[in-house]
């Protein structure tokens, strides 16, 4: 797999392929993302009301950042980061996020929030990295948020 075969998109996706995508991805979630949710039908309110930010690889999306944008509270919300494991280490999810960002901060929204499983420590490592800080914390996940710069 060579990084520069990676083609990323926004809004390409059709229902079926995020469903595949989140399918594949299930046991990366902690827990498994079908023990929250049915995935037929998140994948359907994801195509139908999420922006998404997607990597695609042969004509495969192996990557996916959905995200619901607020624009009455003036923040998006991100619902689902997921990668392809044999993907992971190469900045994929990394310029998804930055997508994501660049997004919000184009269509001048104020922040973006997300929660995570507490026990998720590579993602919570991943999403301060990029500065989201913990506003919130309940029984097994913390909310974080970024805010965007364009105030």
């Amino acid at each position: 797999m060579h990084i520069q075969n990676i083609t990323y998109k926004t809004q390409c996706g059709n229902e079926n392929e995020v469903f595949l995508h989140l399918n594949y991805c299930n046991n990366s979630f902690i827990p498994p993302l079908n023990t929250r949710v049915d995935l037929k039908e998140y994948s359907k309110k994801i195509y139908n009301n999420a922006v998404t930010f997607e990597a695609w690889h042969d004509q495969r999306l192996i990557g996916l950042i959905a995200t619901y944008f607020n624009k009455e509270d003036n923040f998006g919300f991100i619902t689902s980061v997921s990668l392809a494991k044999e993907y992971s280490g190469v900045g994929i999810a990394s310029k998804l996020l930055e997508m994501c960002v660049e997004y919000a901060a184009k269509h001048h929204y104020d922040e973006l929030k997300l929660e995570v499983n507490n026990d998720n420590i590579p993602a919570v490592n991943f999403y301060k990295k990029y500065n989201f800080t913990q506003i919130d914390i309940n029984k097994d996940s913390l909310m974080m948020k970024y805010i965007l710069k364009n105030k």
